[in-house]
């Protein structure tokens, strides 16, 4: 118990997901014959690679107190437009083309940030209304028509595949690995540099963040372009996935990206939370998926049903674990003063 009162929430909420996973994997192990191989990492690997992006920053959102409910309809309305871009010039420079998707991306979350930060119109609103309104002007810029992969260039789509390196029979490929490294460089920014701090502060006690000289209107705003930018840069990384490009990409993808953050002990409530939970957590939740298929015991119509009580379960036992933790501080503080 005193071990638990030295380690910091974030350390303990780690650690419990860690073992989470452990758990997952060893139960299912036992269920599916063949489960744990390197084939397993790299399935899993290649997955997550896209749902870390969107995560990472729909973390970012729910540490100021928000939400964003429209970044399916961003990864798929970037990976259209990236895709027809580069279908109708393909002679086009890689970095172009991923500073476009990004740029997509971060025009979407603009726009909601005006609505959110300055209109203070709630998040939950206007991104449930921009989710819709993203996806139909998907249908409309579409005109009914797919980005098919034989239309994108061999650079594009053998991209996610391409082998990094290997740890035996686990290949860490490039597209999971670029977007580790992006994960990686957000985590350094919200734990060593001041202004990436300011979105625990607006989270935490927005007039206290006022009081102390921080812009929350501007913070929050940053927080929902950051956001359409991790989406635009997802939705590149599935137009080269999977070349095939539909009305309907990234469909779910707002339900997935909240449970990867929550179930990664990001609080929903706002103040606390990390990337690296937020990424473990997209693992567990696409490890869940992926396994749930693979055993027969669990229909495919449950699938759902299990990835929202998994929510709720994050955000029940994470409520009463830092509740109880507070508890455990105070008395040992009341302790050290006797």
């Amino acid at each position: 118990m005193a071990l638990l009162t030295r380690l910091s929430p974030a350390a303990l909420r780690l650690l419990a997901l860690l073992a989470v996973l452990a758990l997952v994997l060893i139960f299912f192990s036992t269920q599916i014959e063949g489960y744990l191989n390197g084939r397993l990492f790299n399935r899993i690997s290649s997955s997550v690679a896209i749902m870390a992006l969107i995560a990472t920053g729909q973390t970012l959102v729910i540490l100021t107190r928000n939400i964003d409910l429209s970044v399916g309809s961003v990864v798929g309305f970037s990976a259209f437009a990236t895709g027809s871009l580069i279908s109708n010039h393909p002679d086009l420079n890689p970095l172009i083309l991923l500073l476009y998707a990004a740029a997509v991306g971060t025009g979407f979350g603009m726009l909601n940030g005006v609505l959110v930060a300055y209109a203070r119109i709630p998040s939950i609103i206007v991104t449930l209304a921009s989710m819709a309104l993203f996806r139909s002007a998907l249908v409309e810029y579409s005109n009914a028509k797919s980005i098919t992969s034989e239309s994108l260039p061999a650079w594009l789509t053998d991209f996610p595949n391409m082998p990094v390196f290997s740890l035996g029979a686990m290949e860490f490929r490039a597209g999971f690995t670029a977007s580790l490294v992006v994960v990686l460089i957000v985590h350094f920014a919200l734990t060593r540099l001041r202004p990436a701090r300011q979105f625990f502060a607006v989270g935490s006690n927005p007039e206290a963040a006022e009081m102390a000289g921080i812009d929350a209107h501007r913070t929050i705003f940053a927080a929902f372009a950051l956001s359409g930018l991790m989406a635009g840069l997802a939705g590149f990384m599935f137009l080269a996935r999977f070349g095939n490009i539909t009305v309907v990409a990234g469909l779910g993808f707002e339900l997935k990206s909240v449970a990867s953050s929550v179930v990664g002990g990001v609080n929903i409530f706002g103040g606390s939370g990390s990337v690296i939970g937020a990424f473990l957590g997209a693992i567990l939740v696409d490890l869940l998926e992926t396994s749930l298929v693979r055993w027969a015991v669990v229909s495919e119509f449950w699938r759902e049903a299990v990835l929202g009580a998994l929510i709720l379960l994050a955000v029940t036992t994470d409520t009463l674990f830092s509740r109880r933790l507070a508890a455990l501080r105070a008395r040992k503080s009341k302790e050290s003063a006797k």
